[in-house]
């Protein structure tokens, strides 16, 4: 009989016809997955085969819009969720109210996002009841918030903005997993080395009952950061060609870009994108799709233009755009960009297209745009050091340049500098005008803290129309941690000294003052964290909840809650002073 081995995952919810849904499993053998709603809605697949492993994207049709209904998972016409005696509230599938009437109240969309889930368990390592070394788990309390209170508000949909598995930081059980398999004292030691590897770190991930439960019951979007490959993946040219000579990083590479597309990158799929998905077709179509999904992995590693990680999901008048800002880049030191044209141009397109069909544009990018000042020009410096601007691309300078660049994580999109500002205009360019949203948030995590920046408003001058409010909203970790001497760094970076130092870097590397000025507006705060944005016609709110233990368990507490939107939402300033 087949059992099953994780999952279930709620991932697409279609929010147009609010009709269909896709449900992801993994089985423990060949078999046919069913999914069957209590509204008599359903869906079935066969699953396919990948180095063992055994997947299926069910596509669930005929649901009620604006109803929940409950479901259950049968393989092979047996019932396998939810499990006997099982302690949690049924998996359920929402779907939003669908009404063409004009007078129709808006719908309300509520998005919760963050990033960075060290999955090990509390006592993982450590003595038996002892705290969890890196604080609560923020997604295992929300889902036992959710589960003990029916009439809690729950997310629309939850994005997770990378660093979902760490192939590069197991957890001691993981290890004791790796060195029943190979010998640990051999590269790349106990890390990750291949896709079989890769699937411990999501049994141990997702079968969390906390969070296997969540995950069945709120959709998902997900996108992956550099842990779930590698630290600092991609960071530079030199940083590539230092890895690409080693032993094992082709496997790792291509393990893991074959592990994300099965576990993470299917379920971003509406099942119109599933159904026209070339590789999702051979594997289905082969006996053993392993050679399938490997040989597209390796294709799309040597070359980044051969697939696309980004995509659109629309919510309503809310439409969220998720970036690859990690396979995506041009490493080359005088063409540096975190988008290679082709998706660059893809980017362009979507958050231009169909002025006015949206009150609200989320960009989902794993590494945030605006940074703490100092963080900002300290990447700008080491960027320009390292192309040359102080004697030379091969000079002392560009040498100090890279070394400070990889061992700092001066990686993010201030490191790109033309990418930076091509998003600072293209988010200009969306945000000003006649039919311009609401509101534009660029949401990312990555930097195990949570803040608000904006850009600084610019005073508007007579026969102005309308502007969005433009910010960015970074929240990370859901479970991890940050040293101290690194909270300290954070703050300092947006201090006025801190201004005053990132001025002289920037004097330094001749970068000349960046495009527009922004300032922090709350935050920072430090813990395990998730933002939800609660979003309704034009008005948006946000607020920030943290995991924390009391002497009662674990609870969710709130430390920010705050409308986003008002009648005059600030312009970009366009001075070039900071």
């Amino acid at each position: 009989m087949a059992g099953l081995r994780l999952g279930p995952l709620l991932r697409y919810v279609d929010w147009e016809t609010a009709s269909t849904a896709t449900v992801w499993v993994e089985a423990d053998r060949p078999c046919t997955a069913e999914v069957r709603c209590a509204d008599g809605a359903s869906g079935s697949s066969r699953t396919f085969a990948v180095a063992g492993h055994h997947y299926a994207l069910v596509v669930v049709s005929g649901l009620t819009p604006g109803s929940t209904t409950a479901y259950e998972v049968l393989l092979d016409d047996r019932t396998v969720w939810p499990p006997e005696q099982y302690g949690f509230p049924p998996s359920t599938i929402t779907t939003p109210a669908v009404s063409g009437a004009a007078e129709a109240a808006p719908s309300t969309v509520r998005v919760a996002f963050g990033s960075c889930r060290w999955a090990a368990p509390p006592g993982n390592g450590h003595l038996p009841g002892r705290s969890d070394p890196v604080g609560p788990d923020a997604l295992d309390t929300l889902a036992a918030r959710l589960a003990a209170d029916p009439d809690a508000e729950r997310p629309d949909v939850l994005l997770l903005l990378g660093d979902q598995v760490y192939a590069d930081e197991t957890s001691e059980a993981t290890r004791r997993r790796l060195a029943a398999r190979r010998d640990l004292d051999e590269p790349p030691g106990a890390e990750v080395a291949d896709y079989d590897e890769y699937t411990c770190l999501y049994d141990e991930s997702w079968r969390d009952p906390e969070v296997r439960w969540l995950l069945s019951t709120v959709p998902s979007c997900m996108i992956f950061d550099d842990h779930d490959v590698i630290d600092d993946w991609n960071t530079s040219a030199a940083w590539l060609a230092g890895i690409r000579a080693t032993s094992w990083w082709h496997e790792r590479i291509v393990s893991g870009l074959m592990s994300y597309w099965v576990y993470q990158h299917l379920g971003n799929l509406s099942p119109a994108e599933l159904a026209a998905d070339p590789l999702h077709a051979a594997v289905h179509a082969a006996p053993d799709g392993t050679e399938a999904v490997r040989r597209f992995a390796a294709e799309a590693a040597a070359d980044p233009t051969r697939t696309r990680w980004s995509y659109r999901r629309i919510f309503g008048r809310v439409r969220l755009l998720m970036v690859d800002s990690r396979a995506a880049r041009v490493l080359d030191e005088q063409q540096r960009a975190m988008l290679h044209p082709q998706e660059a141009r893809w980017l362009r397109e979507e958050v231009l297209s169909a002025p006015g069909s949206c009150d609200h544009l989320l960009i989902g990018t794993s590494l945030p745009w605006l940074l703490p000042p100092l963080i900002h020009d300290a990447e700008q410096w080491s960027a320009a050091l390292c192309r040359g601007e102080r004697g030379g691309p091969a000079g002392r300078w560009a040498r100090i340049g890279e070394s400070l660049r990889q061992r700092s994580d001066l990686e993010h999109w201030a490191a790109f500098p033309e990418s930076f500002e091509q998003l600072t205009e293209l988010i200009r360019e969306v945000a000003e005008g006649p039919e311009a949203p609401a509101t534009v948030c660029v949401l990312s995590g990555d930097v195990h803290h949570a803040y608000i920046a904006e850009p600084v408003p610019s005073a508007p001058s007579p026969g102005d129309t309308p502007a969005a409010r433009v910010l960015q909203l970074t929240c990370s970790p859901v479970h991890n941690s940050i040293p101290t001497p690194l909270k300290a760094g954070f703050r300092f970076a947006w201090s006025g000294a801190g201004r005053l130092l990132g001025r002289l870097l920037a004097r330094h590397g001749r970068t000349g003052p960046p495009s527009m000025q922004w300032h922090r507006t709350d935050g920072p705060w430090f813990g395990n964290q998730l933002m939800t944005l609660t979003l309704s016609g034009r008005k948006a709110a946000l607020s920030l909840v943290q995991a924390k233990s009391r002497r009662t368990g674990t609870v969710l507490e709130l430390a920010f809650d705050r409308l986003l939107t008002d009648d005059a939402p600030p312009r970009f300033s366009q001075s070039t002073k900071r």
